[in-house]
């Protein structure tokens, strides 16, 4: 009997670590076996210091052991890890990338973390994003946002591809909450600078993206996910119930305005709340405020939520370099 080839993708961004696994059956489609997420907050203090922290080192390497056992027992042939944001800022990076090739040599010889562009991540997460879509979004011009721990991309085509305009934003939960939101609940006057970059941002999106005529929002990301399941009203985190689910952008908003006056033992009250996100949403809420209201003023009603986005996108990408 012939086993199906098996491929893993992780992404590390600022804030998590995450493993997807599958298999390609016999008729070149997709059958996920495994999908993880492991906070390690390696972005903890890198916007101040430029450096990754030992303790967020640690902590890498430790979910990189998990995440490399766990592919030795579904017997993966090949893995790509893409490291983002707070990769492409830190000073003692290399550290990293030579944990990261202690891991995954365990699979396949002489792998290694490659870093992704802002471009690249952007492109990636849109493929993972709209690949339930359907038909629709072939005619739709589409924005897919991926809000991160340390950087938001926004990029702009249709499904189909015959529009490609991407923009990674130096904005994320992570960042924005250690750089402006120093107390929970933030004070106004946090709130009020941290808003105002936003919007510079927001700026600096609008020069190189046309959000202008778009006709969708898809929200990816684990900040988007947990609004989603709020929003919802669910009292767990329910993948299946938030994977293209499509929500008011007036009711997304006030979900992100309460979870910022939260303290964060109060948003951790809230069922489908990861421990490890509950001190750093706040930052998030912010930019989801900024965006939900823009979209708003240009007549927009509504945003799709996906499950799947840059590590979707990065396990197609390992599927066909192995043909």
């Amino acid at each position: 009997m012939t086993t199906a080839p098996r491929f893993a993708a992780i992404d590390c961004g600022t804030n998590s670590i995450r493993l997807l696994i599958a298999e390609v059956l016999p008729d070149g489609s997709l059958n996920e076996l495994n999908r993880d997420n492991i906070i390690v907050r390696l972005g903890q203090g890198v916007d101040a210091t430029g450096r990754f922290a030992d303790e967020a080192l640690e902590r890498v390497d430790a979910a990189l052991s998990t995440y490399a056992d766990r592919m030795v027992e579904y017997s993966v042939q090949d893995v790509m890890m893409g490291a983002t944001s707070a990769t492409r800022d830190a000073a003692n990076r290399e550290e990293f990338f030579e944990i990261s090739k202690r891991h995954l040599g365990r699979i396949r010889s002489g792998l290694s973390a490659e870093v992704i562009t802002g471009e690249r991540e952007a492109e990636l997460s849109f493929n993972g994003a709209v690949t339930d879509l359907g038909a629709l979004g072939d005619e739709e011009r589409v924005c897919v946002i991926d809000l991160g721990g340390g950087s938001t991309e926004f990029v702009v085509r249709t499904a189909s591809g015959s529009v490609n305009e991407s923009y990674s934003a130096n904005m994320g939960c992570v960042r924005l909450t250690e750089r402006y939101l120093h107390t929970q609940p933030p004070a106004a006057s946090e709130v009020a600078e941290a808003e105002a970059f936003v919007q510079q941002m927001m700026g600096d999106v609008q020069e190189a993206v046309d959000l202008s005529a778009v006709d969708r929002v898809v929200g990816v990301a684990g900040t988007m996910t947990t609004m989603s399941s709020l929003t919802l009203g669910l009292t767990e985190y329910d993948p299946e119930r938030n994977h293209m689910s499509e929500h008011s952008l007036e009711d997304f908003r006030a979900t992100a305005r309460e979870l910022l006056a939260r303290t964060t033992e109060q948003r951790m009250e809230l069922g489908p709340m990861h421990p490890g996100r509950a001190d750093v949403i706040g930052g998030g809420a912010i930019v989801v405020d900024v965006f939900t209201t823009l979209f708003l003023e240009q007549g927009l009603k509504f945003i799709t939520v996906s499950e799947k986005d840059i590590l979707d996108g990065i396990l197609a990408e390992v599927v066909r370099r192995n043909g």
